[in-house]
């Protein structure tokens, strides 16, 4: 990490209530924070990583059966956009016979299916603790979030050293409320924009370590409060790249609002209120300025 560069927060999930303040802040002002302590055997993280990488290594015609849910919930082949990148989908990964068919799709094994439901429950479960507490930060309720999706996703960066210096993935805010990620353990190349200054802050591989983004969604529900991130992955080196997400994607008829208690006369509401598939579909257009098209101007 450079010089002068600041390092992104990180936050004990053993040390609540007592990193509440320490949450809400790195919310607000980063949109993204480490967690530690968070209960996924690292054996696990560790047989993810390998199915993971197993999955991606499969010929491409079994990796086109993982077929969409919903628009671009399944395989994503490289793209003239992201040459370097290709992903593998489940969509709803809370169900277990979502798991199911994603597992035969990919001709998954007993003993990668196992890995794969463990894997899906337990972030699954992280997912909503981590969204509670980010709600409780607000002074809200923490079962907001309770009945939302959330999609699972297996990113392959095919950094050659002809890529090296090029871009695995462009600028970009998820679109959802927020994202797990296991970052590869030894290929860096993901960096996330500072708010103030919009510098570039790479995120190291730090081995035991998630990461959490905040997205569009999460900027909606929060009136303004939670920041969307943006960030990017560079090829710095010759290296396959593997990094697991796990997506907190929205409400699934339901309209994305700011509850009323962060709406008040310092705090007019901000943002329309707006379907995730509404959003969906907005963002395949436009992209990250999808949810400034949504704000209300006074």
């Amino acid at each position: 990490m450079g010089k002068g560069k600041r390092a992104i927060p990180t936050i004990d999930l053993s040390n609540f209530p007592g990193e509440y303040g320490k949450l809400r802040e790195a919310c607000q002002e980063w949109g993204c924070f480490r967690v530690v302590n968070h209960g996924i055997p690292l054996d696990l993280m560790w047989d993810m990583n390998k199915v993971g990488r197993s999955l991606q290594d499969l010929p491409m015609e079994i990796k086109c059966r993982n077929t969409d849910v919903i628009p671009r919930s399944g395989y994503v082949a490289s793209s003239p956009d992201k040459p370097l990148f290709e992903s593998l989908g489940l969509y709803d990964m809370a169900s277990s016979h979502s798991v199911q068919i994603f597992c035969s799709q990919l001709d998954a094994s007993p003993h990668q299916r196992e890995i794969i439901e463990k894997y899906c429950q337990a972030i699954y479960e992280l997912t909503m603790g981590i969204g509670g507490k980010l709600a409780e930060s607000l002074g809200l309720k923490s079962d907001f979030c309770k009945e939302w999706p959330c999609l699972f996703r297996i990113n392959k960066y095919n950094f050659t050293l002809e890529a090296v210096g090029s871009i695995g993935a462009p600028i970009h805010a998820d679109p959802s409320f927020l994202t797990i990620l296991q970052l590869d353990e030894n290929v860096g190349g993901l960096e996330v924009m500072e708010k103030n200054s919009g510098a570039f802050i790479p995120v190291d591989p730090l081995p035991g370590t998630l990461l959490i983004n905040l997205g569009d969604v999460a900027t909606a529900w929060s009136n303004g409060r939670l920041f969307n991130v943006k960030h990017r992955v560079q090829c710095k080196e010759a290296a396959i790249r593997v990094s697991i997400a796990t997506f907190l994607l929205g409400p699934k008829e339901a309209a994305v609002e700011a509850p009323p208690e962060l709406v008040d006369a310092e705090h007019p509401r901000l943002y329309v209120p707006f379907t995730y598939e509404e959003y969906r579909e907005l963002r395949s257009s436009s992209r990250c300025g999808a949810l400034d098209l949504l704000r209300i101007h006074s």
